[in-house]
């Protein structure tokens, strides 16, 4: 734990947050900052980095090592168009253009638009701070296409270590941040007017801390441990997610669930599995089943590089029908791919561990839960439903990603919505918007929680791919039935109860939702219906902690 700043940070004379230790006499603890940050990904670091190059006091916290989440293991690059590095022909707007094609008509297109022109700049500011992307010819970056993008604008590191080079890259910027390392958060304090002023957490002992700041910004990611296979790590718990559903903030579009066409697959597989990036077919690399026909052939004009909520239903039909005797995995040819190992080195290195080689035999792959288009209601601006609170990155749907995100925008938008964000904390200080954190309190509530294994069986089977109206009403008895209500006084129990609020949520979203649309499929609804469902679902919690839903109200009238 580093639960105070640096002495280089002092010397410099940089704003720095306020840690007061209280454990010795109360067995609790304290710490002031004008904004706390809750999460060390993409987005919390640049939000905490720009935060403090505007003069806030910044205090990171993380359940985890700073350099720990899922940014680190995104294999996929960052799908931007540059200045004097694009294809002939191609733009910001088309770029919008395939984002909203792959959003499946739940895109908010001023979302898009802001998130997608900030794009460049956000890029240049991470080179600046020493990312180092794959060159091309030139001196030019090297680009790839991946799966929905009608062109090559997909910039990489390492060749598929992306996000393990922007993690370094920002962690490296990092220095004399004040960092809480392997504290959780627990819940917001309120103010009696239910304005946020800081958060209440758990250090590495299970010893409770209250951290009072006028802005909170959440930043902790996605919710794949919902599921039994994930490309998630184990630390992805939906927290940041529960946290604000349960300060009052609404959430949206928590029935998609973006499936990755391609992990790795091994019998009895659970937890994280391997990613076999967009950018394997982006290379050539064609899906085959069992009989070695060709999965996409006929399903869609892009064919193996078609959106991933459309690949991901072909595998799923394709595995239903068993072809040749296999029924939980298809195969993905890459065998035509001259230098794999050089070019997928991260893959590569995966696929031997099961005994696999990508240059001689195809490699086994299935679907798996990979990342939330939903979360909390955001601006692009990182502003939510509760004065105080703020939420980018993963854990915030601000309407870029619609039904189904296109492959490679999640990390530009962790740039630049963490970017907004911080700048956003920062006016809003300034003109005396945020609540005096002196008023805040922890709520004291009993919470309920399901265990997690029967959770993520009952995710798995029944609100995974393939959903209908019998298997999610099974899903929801059967969390109910293994519900106990307790306080959140270890990690554990916090993340378990995060995962049984937001699952519970997710489930009445989807069985709401009488259609199918982007990664959320109905087998008992296949079609998309677009007159009675082009819109978003909000989701808040009732006094009594029930998810409530309603649709989303534009100029006076649904969606």
């Amino acid at each position: 734990m580093t639960p105070g700043p640096g002495r280089a940070a002092r010397e410099a004379g940089e704003p720095v947050a306020q840690v007061c230790d209280f454990r010795s006499k109360t067995g609790s603890w304290e710490a002031r900052a004008d904004l706390v940050v809750v999460g060390s990904g993409v987005a919390g670091l640049t939000a905490a980095l720009r935060a403090r190059e505007l003069g806030l006091r910044v205090l990171l916290v993380t359940k985890a090592a700073i350099e720990d989440g899922n940014t680190r293991w995104a294999q996929g690059g960052v799908a931007v168009v540059l200045d004097g590095e694009r294809d002939d022909g191609d733009s910001v707007a088309r770029h919008v253009e395939d984002t909203l094609a792959a959003g499946a008509g739940l895109c908010e297109p001023d979302a898009v638009r802001t998130i997608l022109h900030a794009g460049p700049a956000a890029v240049s500011w991470l080179r600046s701070r020493g990312a180092r992307f794959d060159p091309g010819t030139g001196g030019l970056l090297a680009r790839t296409r991946e799966g929905g993008h009608s062109a090559f604008r997909v910039i990489h590191a390492g060749g598929d270590a992306t996000g393990a080079e922007v993690q370094r890259s920002l962690v490296a910027q990092s220095a004399g941040l004040p960092v809480l390392e392997r504290h959780i958060a627990v819940d917001a304090l309120l103010t009696p007017r239910g304005e946020v002023g800081g958060v209440a957490v758990l250090d590495p002992d299970g010893v409770p801390g209250r951290l009072r700041a006028p802005a909170v910004l959440l930043a902790t990611g996605g919710l794949g441990q919902l599921y039994q296979a994930t490309s998630n790590p184990e630390i992805a718990t939906g927290d940041g997610l529960a946290l604000a559903l349960r300060a009052g903030a609404p959430a949206a579009d928590l029935e998609f669930v973006q499936f990755h066409p391609t992990v790795l697959y091994t019998p009895g597989a659970r937890g994280r599995c391997p990613l076999v990036t967009e950018a394997v077919r982006g290379e050539g690399a064609v899906l085959v089943d069992g009989a070695g026909a060709p999965v996409m052939h006929g399903v869609h004009p892009l064919g193996d590089l078609a959106p991933r909520d459309v690949v991901s239903a072909a595998i799923t039909r394709r595995m239903a029908a068993a072809p040749g005797g296999i029924e939980d995995h298809v195969f993905l040819d890459a065998t035509g791919i001259s230098g794999f190992d050089r070019r997928f080195p991260t893959v590569q290195a995966a696929c031997r561990a099961i005994g696999v080689d990508p240059a001689r035999e195809p490699i086994p792959v299935t679907p798996a839960a990979h990342f939330a288009c939903g979360g909390v209601l955001a601006g692009t601006d990182g502003r939510t439903g509760v004065r105080g609170l703020y939420a980018a990155g993963e854990v915030a749907r601000t309407g870029l990603h619609g039904a189904n995100r296109l492959a490679s925008n999640s990390l530009l938008e962790g740039l630049v919505a963490g970017t907004a964000a911080a700048e956003a904390v920062a006016a809003d200080l300034a003109a005396g918007l945020l609540a005096d954190p002196r008023q805040a309190a922890e709520p004291d509530r009993v919470v309920p929680v399901a265990e997690r294994d029967a959770l993520q069986r009952v995710m798995s089977r029944y609100a995974a791919l393939g959903r209908d109206a019998d298997g999610l009403a099974v899903a929801g008895s059967v969390l109910d039935l293994r519900l106990t209500h307790g306080p959140m006084r270890k990690q554990r129990e916090v993340e378990d109860a995060a995962l049984t609020l937001v699952a519970h949520a997710l489930v009445a979203a989807a069985a709401r939702r009488t259609e199918s649309r982007g990664c959320h499929l109905r087998s008992d609804f296949p079609g998309r219906d677009d007159e009675s469902w082009r819109r978003s679902q909000f989701i808040r919690l009732s006094p009594s902690g029930q998810p409530v839903l309603a649709d989303a109200v534009l100029d006076g009238r649904a969606a």
